[in-house]
């Protein structure tokens, strides 16, 4: 089987797709088929924004296609400071992963150095008119005002973001903490989401 899988970030893309292609399911990017699309991502809510994706994509390609969106809740900050689903665009602006950084950390500083966080995950399947969904959020964490001079480009947060497990950024992990990361990752919600993309696809 064949899937488009409609996101231009190559993090996302290097977490699934490797996982999706061992249970079978050939992915394509968007950059594979040199599908450049103006989408009007509106929805209110992670699953909203992936059904939106899903639909465009998989109606300009004419393939079974995934899409994924996240939201990133932060507690005690106003309402007007929550980033939802806009989590890179601010104040009209599509801020790069530098000016993320940048955004976040004043936005931690201002509340005291340290906000907890949470991703509230979405992920839509479309085929030929037919839309499956799964949300899944992913643990608490912290965003901070220090920030690492390590990257993990597409993922811009890791360099702000603690691991309560390790008191720790996620990028100034060492090797070993993020071996054990992954696997308690795996042993949550990351198998699980393969799975579910997997049941979807078979569903459709």
């Amino acid at each position: 089987m064949k899937v488009l899988f409609a996101t231009t970030n190559p993090a996302k893309v290097k977490n699934y797709k490797d996982k999706l292609e061992n249970k079978g399911i050939k992915v394509l990017t968007l950059k594979d088929l040199n599908i450049n699309l103006n989408v009007d991502e509106k929805g209110n809510t992670a699953i909203e924004n992936a059904v939106i994706k899903a639909k465009a994509y998989g109606k300009e390609s004419g393939m079974i296609t995934i899409g994924m969106d996240t939201n990133l809740f932060l507690e005690k900050v106003s309402d007007k400071e929550q980033p939802g689903t806009h989590v890179r665009r601010v104040n009209g602006k599509t801020l790069s992963d530098e000016e993320m950084i940048e955004y976040y950390s004043k936005l931690a500083n201002k509340y005291g150095g340290k906000l907890e966080a949470t991703w509230v995950n979405g992920v839509a399947i479309y085929n030929k008119g037919e839309v499956k969904t799964y949300s899944f959020n992913k643990n608490k964490f912290y965003l901070i005002d220090k920030v690492s001079p390590i990257r993990h480009p597409g993922y811009p947060l890791d360099s702000i973001s603690i691991i309560p497990d390790f008191n720790k950024c996620l990028t100034d992990l060492n090797e070993e903490e993020s071996k054990l990361r992954e696997e308690s990752i795996k042993k949550s919600n990351h198998e699980d989401v393969i799975d579910a993309i997997c049941d979807m696809l078979k569903n459709l």
